[in-house]
């Protein structure tokens, strides 16, 4: 995917939406190391092998071997050249089990979302999804699966809200667990 270039709601930016890959790893790393440095986004990644290593280090190592391999693992928004938002989106097996419809092949996963502050509440979200949707569709996945909360879950906010992916036509599939719910799309 090259870049999409959006117009953000900030008046007079608009915001470039890239794959994370080997060439811009170090912006990948800069904006975990200043915002995320504990997660690395491998939550739903790391494998039984990986948990016995689960610490900051280990999991910045077993990213950027992912990323240094050529594995998808999703799309940092940048305004000039500034990296200011993350989604997590890439094939569903490249994750650990999510409880979404195994039924279904050829199917892309977003997990996570993370905005700076200063971009929130601006439509981001739905940039994000968007991308995330042409992204996934180019590297030839048939659905776009999705695991949000309502907005009053005291957990897994970082995986988006119901009412966002209803909105963007993602249809209501099964509860997985007490709080997230399978949202799907048909690419």
């Amino acid at each position: 995917m090259g870049n999409n270039e959006t117009p953000a709601s900030q008046p007079g930016t608009s915001i470039t939406f890239k794959p994370v890959e080997k060439t811009n790893w170090a912006d990948f790393e800069t904006f975990f190391q200043s915002r995320l440095n504990y997660c690395w986004c491998m939550a739903w990644r790391m494998t039984a092998e990986e948990l016995k290593h689960n610490t900051a280090r280990c999991r910045k190592e077993f990213m950027k071997a992912r990323i240094f391999s050529g594995v998808p693992v999703g799309l940092l928004g940048y305004v000039i050249d500034q990296p200011v938002c993350w989604c997590s989106v890439a094939p569903r097996e490249t994750y650990r089990r999510l409880s979404g419809d195994e039924s279904l092949e050829n199917v892309w996963s977003i997990v996570c979302f993370y905005i700076q502050n200063e971009y929130r509440n601006q439509g981001m979200v739905k940039l994000l999804i968007e991308n995330a949707k042409k992204y996934a569709k180019e590297n030839g996945a048939k659905y776009l699966e999705a695991y949000p909360v309502d907005p009053d879950s005291p957990s897994y906010r970082f995986m988006g809200f119901i009412n966002t992916f209803q909105k963007m036509d993602f249809t209501f599939v099964k509860r997985a667990g007490t709080r997230r719910h399978v949202m799907l799309l048909k690419l």
